[in-house]
């Protein structure tokens, strides 16, 4: 057992082999996670606006979304009688996209709280929204990948390929896709279409695993400006560059707990969140998500 620990403290402090960077390139010195938010159940649904505020749901026990200031640090009940949310990002018309799993349905909230339909009969998980306004999320029971364009067409645009889909992002440039297996151990990527369907699925990216398990539970994932895929596992949150090769795992903020959820945030987009379990930890990092919608 020292054996293994050593090995993995060893990976997680020096470079890969042929990676593009290490994780001095993204930690930074004497800034640890911080709880930042507790008290709840199961906090996901992680994301931020362009003034660095970040928004997230507790899927489990919550009554809406909260909203964690990024100027004062105050959290607060942002919109109520909104239970049952496990993903969540503002769009580009500025209304917030959810999968409103609770209801198995997704669905457009204006930051009024009104509530538009657009898709109902769905077990979805998790999704992202691009720029064009494309919505992309996982439906995990049934290995599909489900997008609804931005003229509200629902297609199934992938299925039977990933194990369990979760977490789901997008490259910087818009034209890649990624989404993490919660029951294997690969990040899945597409080519993006100019009408917004998917080709070339491949299993882009390979997670470490746990000792003595065949599943990295690959969850909520997101990008940083540079390209580089963040997703929150078992181990911890895995950083992948944009060739697909693994750059270091983050240590999650407890070493029994679970981060399932994760996105950058703050006034400078350089604070690093993870919601695991009853609580939202930060910790301030060299690098900034991408916050290109």
């Amino acid at each position: 057992m020292k054996r293994i620990l050593y090995s993995l403290c060893l990976f997680l402090s020096t470079p890969l082999l042929a990676q593009d960077t290490s994780l001095h390139d993204y930690l930074v010195k004497g800034e640890p996670w911080r709880e930042v938010a507790g008290g709840y159940v199961f906090t996901d649904g992680l994301c931020c606006d362009a003034a660095g505020n970040l928004f997230f749901t507790d899927v489990k026990g919550g009554k809406g979304i909260y909203k964690l200031d990024a100027a004062t640090g105050k959290v607060d009940l942002f919109l109520d009688n909104l239970p049952g949310i496990s993903g969540l990002q503002i769009g580009p018309d500025g209304r917030f996209y959810a999968c409103h799993n609770k209801e198995q349905r997704i669905i457009a909230i204006t930051m009024k709280g009104e509530v538009e339909e657009l898709l109902a009969g769905v077990k979805c998980n998790d999704l992202v929204v691009s720029k064009t306004g494309n919505l992309y999320f996982t439906e995990t029971p049934t290995q599909r990948i489900h997008l609804i364009t931005k003229d509200r067409k629902h297609v199934i645009a992938d299925e039977g390929h990933v194990v369990k889909p979760n977490g789901i992002t997008i490259s910087t440039d818009e034209r890649t896709l990624y989404a993490s297996e919660y029951g294997g151990k690969h990040v899945w990527a597409w080519r993006i279409e100019d009408d917004g369907t998917l080709t070339g699925g491949e299993p882009y990216s390979t997670m470490w695993l746990p000792v003595g398990k065949e599943s990295a539970a690959g969850d909520g994932s997101t990008t940083e400006a540079a390209g580089r895929v963040f997703v929150t596992t078992e181990l911890g949150v895995q950083i992948f560059d944009p060739a697909g090769r693994l750059a270091g795992i983050i240590a999650k903020p407890e070493a029994n707990g679970k981060v399932v959820s994760v996105e950058f945030a703050g006034k400078e987009h350089d604070i690093l969140y993870v919601g695991g379990g009853e609580k939202i930890y930060g910790r301030k990092v060299k690098v900034k998500g991408y916050f290109g919608r």
